[in-house]
């Protein structure tokens, strides 16, 4: 008999986390030692725990520089971390990209460069193209942010406005050997979309980023509307060689964690069931696919039966109407409170694994069989407020918030909802 569902959902959460800490994912991919120098350069969510990790497995002289997210950064000896703002770039993303981009000029065949990527980096590895101004950039993040873009589209567009990004740092680097560790937070773990994949052949082109804009009904700022139909100079492709001697490793992923949380359940005599590593789409919409498959297992048995927990991960996407505060998470949670409707033995937690739902303190938030109740005893319309797009404001307002801090790890969304 399961006592506290909201205990149970954290430990599956935790376990979620933890199974993607690089100090235990990263260190059985080291490469071996080259002839020549080791340069260690990353960004990313998790680069400053990524590059503990390499410096206390690596065995010999070694470099760097990495770029984390503020708060993200932790001590290091040989490598340095400096931290700058996601998901809207600052002046310090842009600095360290210039650096980064600079440690690699120069190199030899001899040579190896260490990169070490996770979730986030593409708005903290920041160097805009010529003729783009970092407001440019802010600009046209702030834009996609809002618009409901899924991130392979946001990326898409961001690579073709970059110096860095796209695989143009691998090209920079060549002909030393360029080997990157990957942590992924996107749907489908396609390495040329995880931060934008600055090591990464780009399959994407300067069309396909003016079709995006197009699709989304951005029109400014002027200055990116021109680069893209300038379209000067393309992203490195596949088969291109200055990237014949770049390899790539996935060190965590979504898929594991979800099965390391699917293994917690089954501990506590809960059948798990996992819908899909890398569901997309606006975080209502979710919520409700989610609630209809909830009341399936409830009433019928199916995919399986009580108890049981339905675990998903991807990214949700949030078109942005109202003036509420909050990530998709809380969207998520508070979408599927209202679509259960305070039916009995529902259960819920949807967080971000970073610990950041969008740009608040908390990761997520937690759903109860009472949330709506509780919610209306203190005068709170969930409908109204998830109409404002304010989950935050909600989940906030009833104790129900879940606060992790940083977990120097992403691999995205992580959603559980048990049914008893």
């Amino acid at each position: 008999m399961i006592t506290d569902p909201g205990r149970l959902l954290r430990r599956m959460l935790d376990a979620a986390i933890d199974a993607a800490l690089p100090d235990k994912t990263l260190p059985r991919h080291l490469p071996k030692p080259p002839k020549g120098r080791t340069i260690v350069l990353g960004c990313g969510k998790a680069a400053g725990s990524m590059a503990k990790a390499v410096e206390d497995h690596w065995h010999g002289p070694l470099e760097g520089v990495v770029v984390t997210r503020y708060g993200y950064k932790v001590p290091t000896r040989r490598i340095e971390v400096v931290e700058a703002a996601h998901p809207v770039p600052d002046l310090a993303g842009r600095k360290a990209a210039e650096r980064i981009l600079g440690m690699v000029q120069g190199l030899t065949k001899d040579d190896l460069v260490l990169f070490l990527v996770s979730g986030g980096g593409s708005a903290l590895l920041s160097l805009p193209a010529a003729g783009i101004t970092l407001e440019d950039k802010q600009a046209i993040n702030k834009a996609l942010l809002r618009s409901g873009a899924n991130i392979a589209e946001m990326n898409c567009v961001r690579k073709h406005l970059s110096a860095i990004k796209g695989g143009r740092l691998a090209a920079a680097a060549h002909p030393a050997k360029v080997t990157t560790l990957a942590i992924s937070d996107i749907p489908g773990d396609d390495p040329a979309v995880i931060a934008s994949g600055p090591t990464v052949a780009d399959p994407t082109t300067f069309a396909d980023a003016r079709a995006i804009l197009e699709k989304y009904r951005i029109h400014e700022p002027a200055a990116v509307l021109a680069h893209l139909r300038a379209a000067a100079e393309e992203t490195p492709k596949p088969g291109d060689r200055r990237l014949a001697h770049a390899t790539l490793h996935m060190i965590a992923a979504p898929q594991l964690s979800l099965e390391a949380a699917a293994e917690a359940a089954r501990k506590a005599g809960v059948t798990p069931v996992i819908l899909g590593d890398a569901i997309e789409g606006e975080a209502r919409e979710v919520a409700l696919v989610h609630a209809g498959i909830a009341r399936q297992v409830r009433r019928h048995g199916q995919p399986a039966k009580a108890p049981c927990v339905l675990l998903s991960g991807g990214e949700t996407t949030v078109t942005v109407r109202g003036h509420g505060r909050g990530g998709r998470n809380a969207e998520f949670a508070l979408a599927l409170a209202i679509a259960l409707g305070g039916e009995p033995g529902m259960w819920a937690m949807a967080c971000d694994t970073d610990g950041v739902d969008g740009t608040e303190d908390n990761a997520g938030a937690m759903v109860t069989p009472d949330t709506l109740a509780r919610a209306s005893a203190r005068g709170m319309d969930a409908k109204k407020m998830l109409a404002d797009n304010d989950g935050y404001g909600f989940f906030s307002g009833i104790g129900d918030l879940v606060v992790t801090g940083p977990t120097l790890t992403n691999v995205n969304d992580f959603r559980a909802i048990l049914v008893l």
